[in-house]
């Protein structure tokens, strides 16, 4: 699943953005009012799951009478298959969340390949112009 239809399919008050590079995804989230004590962030298997709550504490004079956001936010979004888990980091700034995931590098193994520079001609080519 790309990562934009799974942006797509978090809850409705969340607001995201997915940004793609040649070495990197990017995430970004609006979580307003989370502080670092109140979000857990994790790999589970093929997943990345955000766990986000918010304090509010309202004046004792005061009740709620309408909540525009939800207190909690818990996400699963799947990773593409080329996601580096291991290298992944995150900052939370201001409620914004934004997290790295890095693409697995394709370096590959180099095959060494004899030139046969070094051989001799054999009698079938040895003669030949």
């Amino acid at each position: 699943m790309p990562l934009s239809d799974a942006l797509a399919d978090l809850p409705e008050p969340v607001f995201a953005d997915g940004y793609e590079s040649a070495e990197a995804y990017l995430l970004v989230l609006d979580l307003p009012g989370v502080s670092d004590d109140g979000l857990d962030v994790s790999v589970d298997g093929s997943r990345l799951r955000i766990e986000a709550r918010r304090e509010k504490s309202p004046p004792t004079a005061f009740r709620y009478r309408q909540e525009g956001r939800s207190l909690f936010l818990d996400a699963e979004i799947p990773l593409a298959p080329d996601i580096a888990e291991d290298g992944i980091e995150g900052s939370l700034e201001r409620g914004t969340l934004t997290l790295t995931l890095p693409k697995r590098g394709t370096t590959g193994t180099k095959i060494p390949i004899n030139a046969g520079e070094d051989r001799e001609p054999s009698d079938d080519t040895a003669g030949e112009q």
